[in-house]
């Protein structure tokens, strides 16, 4: 197979079932209800200890933070109407008067407090800590004044205030894990563990009643009956949770309206940098000249998504158009690796220049995509294994940094703000303090990244940030494939359907229904 074009024609789960599938549905008691299909539940409902996308989404709905951000992803105010900052090392937030959580109780200093000091309690096990290691104490003026005191300058800050953590009320404990209490749009009504959340909407939400009576979140983990659900009319929309193919095939029909917008969602390859043969930067950069990115996008994403240059999305304020780029040129790829020392042994032989493993997760998109990364690499003489698991055995493996190299997805919001770049790739945050599991080291990247989280003013945070961007970019711990296009499959009669950057399910309390599913469900049974 070497030297030969490999063209992959994959054959996805045969849609045409979905179609053949169909029977009348019935119309759902209220219709003021919203019914959403999701890929998976949430791993727990309390959201300081959420790890998941699934549990991110479910706080969205049910709780509120202090501030959140806008669609061109800068901050507005939410549950404090006003964030100060006297001093580099002093942020002092004003809170709206009465607002109630669910049970009726109304929203103080008191919770806040609570909210933050809970989450850097090392007993509680949140994912939020490295965020806040800047976050020296938590203190109350009034009643509806909290002072945040630094123990040094951290200009993003007033970002980590922005969706999770979402302020709980004071004295909680362990309770939200089992019933969550927030001040967002819907209240919590029950959920059957992974089978259906079920949430109402809050008449007391500060922000306004939401445009429906209620969230109903469907778990559907496979991908067809995802589709079967839209089909049927039992489900009224998809967000960002169906296959590009299936996406593809629901566009054909009239009975649906698709919503796309752009998104930050980024997938990646995470390269071991302790691994001896993949320490060489010429290895890691043959690889991705080697990875035809252009191909992925248009034939198994449809066109959903757009290159990536990096963890800062193209979208955030802090985004470095400079950097180095990959561009799909195997001879060039096939160079770096005789300049490497792994020389093609045998020429159109069946033996290859070396053999690496990529890890994945069990998600049939992932393993497509690998699949496809997988011929790029045998192009250029390179085997790849694919080892895919069960997921938590796969993100146990990745975190524990037991990995040549792994295929993961940066989610939504954790791209917003520049200091991500620390989290992932400065020297002193590997796992368990932060994100660098592949052990990369640059002392420069940390210099301009310890410079960067201390700066004050953005035009100088973003400089430092836009040099640390371009040398990680050349030393390519990360091999970037793609950012997403976000995208909504929804029955027709939906009015308010809308994504930010994000894809969060904020969104959702504006989603209304001028029409009920009875008609388009009797159209789906005659398609």
């Amino acid at each position: 197979m070497k030297g030969n074009h490999l063209a992959f024609a994959f054959c996805l789960l045969p849609f045409s079932l979905l179609s053949s599938a169909c029977s009348e549905s019935q119309t759902p008691r209220d219709p003021n209800i919203i019914t959403i299909a999701v890929r998976s539940g949430p791993n727990t409902l309390d959201p300081r200890l959420s790890n998941d996308e699934a549990t991110q989404r479910m706080a969205q709905l049910v709780y509120s933070a202090l501030l959140e951000h806008t669609d061109d992803l800068r901050i507005r105010p939410s549950l404090a109407l006003r964030l100060d900052n006297p001093d580099p090392l002093t942020y002092i937030a004003y809170l709206r008067h009465g607002v109630p959580f669910h049970d009726g109780h109304e929203l103080t200093a008191r919770d806040v407090i609570y909210t933050f000091k809970s989450i850097l309690d090392p007993a509680l096990p949140s994912p939020f800590k490295g965020a806040f290691r800047a976050l020296k104490d938590v203190t109350a003026l009034d009643d509806h004044t909290v002072v945040f005191t630094l123990s040094e300058p951290f200009a993003a800050f007033p970002m980590q205030l922005t969706g999770v953590p979402p302020i709980v009320p004071a004295d909680a404990g362990d309770s939200l894990r089992t019933f969550p209490i927030g001040t967002g749009p819907y209240r919590f009504v029950r959920y059957d563990a992974d089978d259906t959340l079920v949430l109402s909407a809050f008449e007391g939400y500060f922000d306004g009643l939401p445009n429906n009576a209620g969230i109903v979140m469907k778990v559907v983990p496979d991908d067809t009956m995802r589709g079967l659900e839209l089909r049927k009319g039992t489900t009224d929309l998809v967000v960002n949770d169906l296959p590009p193919d299936i996406v593809y095939q629901l566009e054909k029909s009239e009975q649906f309206s698709i919503t796309r917008s752009p998104g930050l969602d980024f997938f990646y390859l995470g390269v071991n940098m302790r691994d001896p043969v993949l320490a060489d930067v010429r290895v890691r950069h043959a690889i991705g000249y080697a990875t035809n990115r252009d191909a992925i996008i248009s034939y198994l994403r449809r066109g959903l998504g757009r290159p990536a240059a990096g963890l800062v999305p193209d979208l955030a304020w802090a985004f470095e158009p400079d950097v180095f780029r990959f561009a799909y040129d195997p001879v060039r790829a096939r160079r770096l690796l005789d300049e490497a020392g792994l020389q093609d042994p045998d020429g159109d032989g069946p033996r290859s220049r070396l053999r690496l493993s990529l890890k994945i997760s069990t998600n049939e998109e992932t393993r497509l995509q690998a699949t496809a990364i997988q011929h790029d690499l045998a192009r250029v003489d390179i085997d790849l294994d694919i080892l895919s698991y069960e997921f938590a055995t796969f993100y146990n493996d990745v975190v524990k940094g037991d990995f040549q190299l792994f295929a993961l997805q940066w989610v939504g919001g954790a791209m917003i703000d520049p200091d991500m770049l620390r989290r992932v790739f400065h020297s002193r945050e590997v796992p368990p303090e932060g994100f660098n599991r592949g052990h990369y080291r640059n002392a420069s990247v940390d210099r301009l990244l310890d410079l960067a989280t201390t700066a004050i003013g953005e035009d100088t945070r973003k400089r430092y940030y836009g040099d640390a961007q371009k040398l990680i970019a050349a030393d390519a711990p990360y091999i970037p494939i793609w950012n997403k296009t976000n995208v909504i499959v929804a029955q027709k009669g939906l009015t308010g359907l809308h994504l930010n950057p994000v894809g969060d399910f904020s969104a959702l309390r504006d989603v209304k229904r001028v029409a009920t599913p009875l008609s388009s469900a009797r159209s789906a049974a005659r398609d």
